[in-house]
């Protein structure tokens, strides 16, 4: 099962759908790079982060059911209920939290797709740091890295503000084991999003959109 012990995929599916149409009316979304989310097998998707909608418009919008880890926080009463059942994990911030990581791995190695957001809190979504999370799941399970990029959600105003969703090539990470080697990875996998960040940003501006 590509979804993590506990979760209903019938009830992941309706999550989906309600992010990718009621809730994602408030924004006017457009997606580029569909296509180049692999359809099978491990990946590890790596997003920016610099508001809480990120989370529920990606959810949506990307063509796999996706399990995010998510700030152990949010997992608290209802809300926090139907988050493990929709398959989501809980991670506790600011420290290694092995809970996490072997539930994240679970998933992976099922052929399932993890969700991380490596900056670790929001932000302007700029990428200028990443926590090592991402890279070491994607190594551990040999899964395959999917760089996303969202604009838009940033301080939003108005109404039903532009966001843009750019998905770039997924990539593998190199081979080697260590610190060294995972503090490589871990440059890779930041480079390779703050990247796809600046494209983005040049595309909005390109367009009149910022």
């Amino acid at each position: 099962m590509t979804l993590p012990g506990g979760s209903l995929p019938w009830l992941t599916d309706l999550g989906r759908w309600i992010a990718r149409v009621p809730y994602a009316w408030q924004f006017r979304i457009r997606v580029h790079g569909r296509d180049r989310v692999p359809l099978q097998g491990g990946v590890v998707v790596v997003a920016n982060h610099s508001s809480m909608a990120d989370g529920p418009i990606l959810f949506g919008v990307l063509p796999r059911r996706v399990t995010f880890l998510i700030k152990q926080e949010m997992f608290s009463g209802v809300v926090g209920h139907l988050l493990g059942r929709i398959g989501q994990i809980p991670v506790k911030r600011g420290e290694a939290d092995r809970t996490a990581l072997t539930s994240a791995l679970a998933v992976l190695k099922a052929g399932g797709v993890i969700g991380v957001f490596p900056e670790g809190t929001r932000g302007e979504g700029d990428v200028a740091n990443a926590q090592n999370g991402a890279a070491w799941l994607a190594k551990t399970s040999g899964a395959v890295v999917l760089p996303v990029a969202c604009r838009g959600t940033y301080q939003a105003k108005g109404f039903r503000p532009e966001v843009d969703v750019l998905i770039g090539e997924p990539f593998p990470l190199p081979e080697g084991k260590g610190r060294a080697a995972l503090g490589v990875a871990t440059e890779q996998v930041r480079d390779r999003l703050a990247t796809l960040v600046a494209e983005l940003d040049g595309l909005r501006v390109s367009e009149g959109r910022r």
